[in-house]
């Protein structure tokens, strides 16, 4: 098949840890070819669907983790499987890209499918399964958060639309910042804010749970660094190996049907004890990890469930 990867420069890849080139790799392996273009190159022309990018050999070499062609003009139509792998933030740019590419359809298969990506983000897709995750609630006005926090006590406060931990801010019983901090964020951002009820089981990890079309295939644990609350790998995390509990999978059934319909192929949730905070669809890592833990080829799954979907 012919492949093209819409994501961010390949450059600075860690080639131990990004899951979009474990992906790429794989695919190369299995005789796909590989196009790759930054989200800046993707266009609508006249009917078209086009993307200026390089045809591209991924290799497992720190530092050049992949050997570019000449750049070219390609018509997306042609391609079998585009990925849409660039990181957060999920601004209008982002969103806007999700229009694009769903034109691609029926012809040219998009994963995870955009349209489910642009309604589904994260920490939205979350609030369609109240029972399994902890109290929440999703404001602006200040007074809304106020009242959570009062009702709670200790609690999570982060930007609705953030990614790899960056904003998150636990506010315990007797802090004071809180109207400090939704002045700041107010200040450079129109959107709403999260706010969680704190689980004092992240201190023995955050859970990422892997699903490849549906089907939990595996978790690690992200243990958070000393004096952080965060156990997000971009912040510091530090991965550990860890089975699925039943209540996993009791999730996993939960949610997985909702997101095999929906062509979420590859998605990461997150799970705190037992609650389900984030279900990750934009661009989910773990991959790597995962693969290195347990011994199993999470990139070979997650390359059969598309295969089979192009069939």
């Amino acid at each position: 098949m012919k492949i093209a990867f819409q994501m961010d420069p390949i450059d600075f890849v860690d080639i131990n840890a990004d899951s979009s080139f474990r992906l790429a790799e794989e695919a190369q392996k299995r005789g796909h070819t590989l196009f790759y273009y930054s989200p800046n190159m993707l266009a609508y022309q006249e009917g078209r669907i086009t993307a200026r990018g390089q045809d591209m050999t991924v290799q497992r070499v720190a530092g050049t983790p992949a050997i570019l062609g000449e750049e070219r003009e390609v018509d997306l139509g042609e391609m079998d499987v585009v990925w849409l792998r660039q990181d957060p933030p999920f601004d209008m740019n982002y969103i806007t890209s999700t229009h694009i590419l769903d034109r691609l359809a029926p012809g040219t298969l998009v994963v995870n499918d955009p349209f489910w990506v642009r309604n589904y983000p994260e920490k939205l897709l979350v609030l369609d399964f109240p029972d399994l995750t902890p109290p929440t609630t999703i404001a602006r006005d200040l007074e809304t958060i106020k009242a959570f926090k009062a009702k709670h006590g200790d609690v999570i406060l982060k930007p609705l639309y953030g990614n790899g931990g960056a904003g998150v801010f636990r506010l315990d019983r007797n802090d004071r910042n809180l109207t400090s901090l939704h002045e700041l964020f107010t200040s450079f951002s129109r959107e709403p804010l999260i706010v969680q009820k704190f689980l004092p089981d992240v201190s023995n990890g955050d859970k990422r749970v892997i699903l490849v079309d549906g089907d939990p295939v595996g978790a690690i644990n992200r243990v958070p660094a000393a004096g952080e609350t965060r156990s997000n790998m971009h912040v510091g995390g530090r991965p550990e190996k860890i089975g699925l509990s039943k209540r996993d999978l009791e999730i996993c059934a939960a949610i997985g049907p909702l997101l095999r319909e929906k062509g979420q192929v590859f998605v990461g949730i997150d799970v705190i004890g037992d609650y389900l905070t984030e279900i990750n669809v934009t661009s989910p890592t773990g991959i790597q990890e995962l693969e290195r833990f347990d011994g199993v080829n999470i990139a070979e799954k997650i390359w059969v469930a598309i295969e089979a979907r192009r069939a």
